[in-house]
């Protein structure tokens, strides 16, 4: 299970690493697109606690990372977190993000298993999660 985890945080660091002026758009484009696919599967609540937790946890090493003012409305679900990127200097949003993200995925993923994880992850994130390269690590 652990080389899961590896490949995920691989890929995460692939997926945040942009550190360009539209920075926080693809950040949150990451997130909504996650957030499509779990709200499928455990509801808008179940997400919200999931990304609420997740939040409060990367808080202890980025301090200002707030939670959604608005959580439950798709429309403004991230509002927040952009405001937070957009705020910041784009190496420290970046590594913000970066553990957000992995907090998020790690904690999925000991409550729904790593298999559902990685279908999840691919379905939103599509061809930047590749779980297939280390195909032997995964059944090893």
């Amino acid at each position: 299970m652990e080389a899961f985890r590896l490949l995920r945080q691989q890929s995460i660091e692939s997926l945040a690493a942009a550190k360009h002026d539209g920075f926080a758009d693809a950040a949150i484009d990451l997130w909504e697109r996650v957030a499509t696919h779990i709200i499928a599967l455990v509801g808008e609540a179940g997400f919200d606690s999931l990304y609420g937790r997740s939040v409060f946890l990367a808080r202890s090493t980025f301090p200002w990372l707030t939670e959604s003012s608005q959580p439950g409305r798709e429309s403004d679900r991230f509002s927040d977190l952009r405001a937070n990127l957009e705020d910041k200097p784009p190496d420290l949003a970046s590594d913000a993000n970066r553990l957000l993200l992995v907090i998020f995925t790690d904690t999925m993923a000991s409550l729904i298993g790593e298999p559902l994880t990685e279908r999840v992850l691919t379905t939103a994130w599509g061809d930047f999660v590749s779980y297939e390269t280390n195909k032997g690590e995964k059944n090893g």
